[in-house]
């Protein structure tokens, strides 16, 4: 293995690729890269422990509601209305 020339290769093609971004920078109209670093990407939100319990507590609401929804429809019983 011959250590020089695999450095020498990955040289030339580093070159290479530097000639190619380059050029394509250039076809842009004001010659700079289309890096915007001003715009901020949307993230998940974070909640607090209150809020979690609370999202759990309604949607444990929820679920027994829709379980109950499914048991009368099953029993042949008018579904009652859950708020």
């Amino acid at each position: 293995m011959d250590l020089y020339r695999i450095i020498r290769e990955l040289m030339l093609e580093r070159d290479r690729l530097q000639k190619i971004i380059d050029s394509l920078e250039e076809m842009k109209p004001d010659g700079r890269a289309g890096i915007r670093a001003d715009v901020k990407r949307r993230g998940r939100k974070s909640m607090d422990l209150a809020a979690r319990e609370e999202v759990s507590e309604r949607m444990k609401r929820y679920w027994a509601g829709r379980k109950a929804q499914r048991s009368a429809a099953s029993d042949g019983q008018e579904p009652t209305a859950q708020g």
